[in-house]
């Protein structure tokens, strides 16, 4: 355990006010921090090493701030022993430092956002930084101090997305990426675990899904879309990832005209890196060849900027082309709106109608195993033997 306490420094000049620091000891090594204060040689108690009890307001102001800056030390190197690895007094030092660490909830996450980015961690700084802009539309952008960071507030949270028509699913997802800011907080020692989401559902429900049938995809290859360019590339999206087995929109914006060799595409998936393959048919080469971009190293037109910020420009586009999407459902009479995604879940569907085993649905999608592919087939399942049991009870007729 590092071994932590303030000490005065006096002044080299005569009279001089001198410098409190926190002192950090681990292992025979020694780091320093100033704590911005300075004092008077005689507002310090050498005999007890702490601000001597005079000076008014002002010195019992200073032994209230150094008094919760060391509690906080002592939590973080405590934290960092109760985790079993090796740690130096200089990384006590920098947890203590780090941008927002003392500045209450919100300023923490908005720094653990900024570190995701910095390590390259884009997706989880989207995700914090998506739950972090709900929490501040229903309390204000504010102080938030971790001690006020409580099970009533979250309880109110609660109940302000559920006065706003969110979905449990949606509720949940911003809880669940709060509660990981938090519990990173409690990691660091920068507060103490008061498991303020004891009470609210962080858990997630199942939604019916719903394939696209066989029909309704036919329907939307054939209309006519050239006078509307932007619904014609969103259309084709959703085909080429029908026709790549459900290729997810991430993985298609990445294609490079490099994976495709020798009649066969190869690519690995961004949210496994797994590597796949697949053979080129000729529906995917017509959609290429309509939509591709002579001097673009990319397959498709979705990152089209080499100087931007590529996984901006996939956001971007991936929301435009849902949107596009969604209208040329409606068009078509869907009773679900129309995404990508749903191509996905429609060539999983058809392939297991079609009597596909399951084993060959979870390589083709890019599954680390079946069982994942079973959890997400769980809902098709139902609906393959409520037909079964129709096929055979007509053949009671």
């Amino acid at each position: 355990m590092a071994t932590i306490k303030v000490i005065f420094r006096a002044s080299s000049g005569n009279g001089g006010e001198g410098t409190l620091y926190y002192r950090i000891i681990h292992k025979r090594r020694t780091r320093q921090i100033h704590t911005g204060t300075r004092i008077a040689r005689e507002e310090w108690d050498a005999a007890s090493r702490t601000v001597a009890t005079i000076g008014g307001e002002r010195m019992a102001s200073v032994r209230k701030t150094l008094g919760e800056n060391l509690a906080r030390l002592e939590r973080i190197a405590a934290s960092l022993d109760n985790s079993g690895r090796e740690y130096t007094a200089s990384e006590v030092a920098e947890l203590y430092l780090m941008p927002g660490s003392g500045d209450g909830l919100i300023a923490f996450a908005r720094g653990l956002i900024a570190e995701n980015i910095r390590m390259g961690k884009l997706s989880a700084a989207e995700h914090y930084s998506a739950a972090l802009n709900s929490l501040i539309r229903f309390r204000g952008d504010g102080y938030l101090a971790f001690d006020d960071f409580d099970s009533p507030l979250m309880l109110a949270y609660e109940c302000h997305m559920r006065a706003i028509d969110l979905s449990p699913n949606t509720t949940s997802y911003y809880m669940r990426k709060l509660r990981a800011i938090y519990n990173r907080a409690v990691d660091r020692g920068l507060t103490q675990q008061r498991h303020p989401f004891r009470h609210v559902y962080t858990g997630v429900a199942k939604t019916k899904k719903r394939a696209v049938t066989l029909d309704a995809i036919r329907a939307l290859r054939d209309m006519d879309l050239s006078a509307d360019p932007l619904s014609e590339l969103a259309r084709d999206l959703f085909l080429f990832s029908f026709y790549t087995r459900g290729m997810a929109i991430v993985d298609i914006a990445y294609l490079r005209k490099s994976d495709l060799r020798n009649g066969v595409l190869s690519y690995r998936r961004r949210k496994t890196n797994q590597p796949l393959r697949l053979r080129w048919e000729a529906e995917m080469q017509r959609i290429v060849d309509r939509h591709g971009i002579a001097d673009s190293a990319f397959m498709l037109p979705i990152i089209k900027s080499p100087g931007a910020d590529a996984r901006r420009q996939y956001l971007n586009a991936s929301h435009l082309i849902n949107r596009r999407l969604k209208l040329l459902g409606i068009r078509l009479g869907m009773a679900e709106p129309l995404t990508m995604y749903r191509a996905r879940h429609s060539w999983a569907s058809i392939a297991l109608a079609n009597d596909v085993p399951v084993a060959v649905i979870s390589e083709g999608m890019g599954h680390d195993s079946e069982k994942t592919t079973r959890i997400y087939l769980a809902s098709i399942d139902a609906a393959v033997v409520d037909n079964a049991n129709s096929s055979i009870l007509r053949l009671l007729d």
